[in-house]
């Protein structure tokens, strides 16, 4: 980070960048600080360099975020930015990922050929799922105890880890899900303890309600707060993706995919397609206003749709990159604007709103607008509380 400083340009950027770095040393005995903390200031660094557009900067950011959160292995990051080392590259982890890479295609050779000795018939589409398949169990291999040295992959341990996985990041607030995912699916015991405790399934969904139900009366009492920022908002439905709608399966980290633009919270549907969520501020926004006899919405409804559109239209001309860099489609990419909570901002009643919305978004084909009290009145339902 220290090099990335000297190399930034703009003092704002340089200033958000020494934040962090201040921060990474503000431990007790000269330990180093990590978290939360140290992501949020490293994406406000990142947010600064990409309004200045110094992209190398933007990378860089990114590189390290990436090694916070464990997508980026420390021997890339060292290898890439040669950070303890001078001269030739690294041997020894050439030579590991060599052999690594001719093991597993030796193994994916022996695997082929079993499919097909099973299923003569077999498509190359059935081929390639299969594949994919042991691929994601791979992750979740383990070393039976009962026979010393050699290792197995168990059919199905990633479905199941994905799921607990969802469990624990949404119905029940725990430190590290994945981590506990992986430890319960590699315990023959606790898969065991989850397949056949219909109580303890009982448990688990009575524990998702009762936190969705204190998520979405904290996510309502910001949206009632004539004080409450948009980032304070944002910072809880990131948290709460199922507020949406269960057509979403979660949000995805990366806010900037087009350069110049930062979606608020894009939300990933089941197929794999991408929802951009534009938020606007719940209290005190104009929605609708009189014209000629009828509510129509106001030019701040319209400009928030103009901003989404803009959103869109930069994520078509960029969809291939995009689906290359991170694996999310944009070509169907939709939009939703939140704005405006109907509680005394306007003169009209709360149906004239949503009726003056619900005219607005029939003439609209990839972009839908509502009130955070819809949203929330409608997730009320979801839970079965209202």
């Amino acid at each position: 980070m220290e090099k990335v400083e000297e190399r930034a340009v703009d003092p704002d950027v340089k200033a958000a960048i020494a934040d962090a770095i201040r921060y990474l040393h503000s431990g007790r005995s000269q330990k180093r600080r990590g978290g939360r903390e140290l992501v949020r200031l490293l994406e406000i660094a990142r947010l600064r360099a990409s309004e200045e557009s110094e992209w190398h900067v933007v990378r860089q950011v990114q590189d390290s975020l990436d090694y916070l959160d464990g997508s980026l292995l420390r021997p890339d990051f060292e290898e890439y930015y040669r950070i303890h080392q001078d001269g030739p590259r690294n041997e020894l982890n050439r030579d590991y990922v060599a052999h690594t890479f001719a093991a597993v295609y030796h193994f994916l050779e022996w695997h082929y050929r079993k499919i097909l000795e099973n299923r003569q018939t077999a498509t190359v589409d059935e081929v390639l799922q299969q594949l994919i398949d042991l691929s994601n169990d791979g992750r979740f291999v383990d070393a039976p105890a009962e026979r010393p040295g050699r290792y197995r992959i168990v059919r199905g341990r990633a479905e199941m880890a994905l799921w607990l996985e969802r469990v624990l990041r949404y119905r029940i607030e725990v430190e590290d899900p994945a981590g506990d995912s992986l430890r319960i699916v590699s315990s023959p015991d606790a898969i065991a303890v989850l397949a056949d405790d219909e109580d303890g399934l009982a448990l688990l969904r009575a524990a998702e309600l009762k936190r969705q139900a204190e998520s979405l009366a904290e996510v309502r009492r910001i949206a009632e707060d004539p004080d409450a920022t948009e980032h304070a908002m944002q910072t809880k439905l990131q948290e709460q993706p199922w507020i949406f709608g269960g057509r979403f399966v979660g949000t995805d980290a990366r806010r900037r995919l087009v350069p110049g633009d930062e979606i608020d919270i894009p939300l990933i549907r089941a197929d794999g397609s991408l929802h951009v969520v534009e938020l606007k501020r719940s209290r005190g926004a104009s929605i609708v206003k009189r014209h000629r006899n009828a509510w129509v919405p106001t030019a701040e409804v319209h400009d928030a749709v103009s901003q989404v559109v803009n959103y869109l239209v930069g994520l078509d001309e960029h969809r291939q990159r995009i689906y290359e860099e991170f694996g999310i489609e944009t070509r169907r990419a939709s939009g939703l604007v939140l704005i405006g909570y109907p509680a005394g901002d306007t003169d009209a009643a709360e149906e004239d709103v949503n009726e003056a919305l619900r005219l607005f978004n029939a003439h609209l084909s990839r972009i839908e607008v509502m009130t955070y009290k819809d949203l929330l009145d409608n997730a009320d339902r979801a839970l079965g509380w209202t």
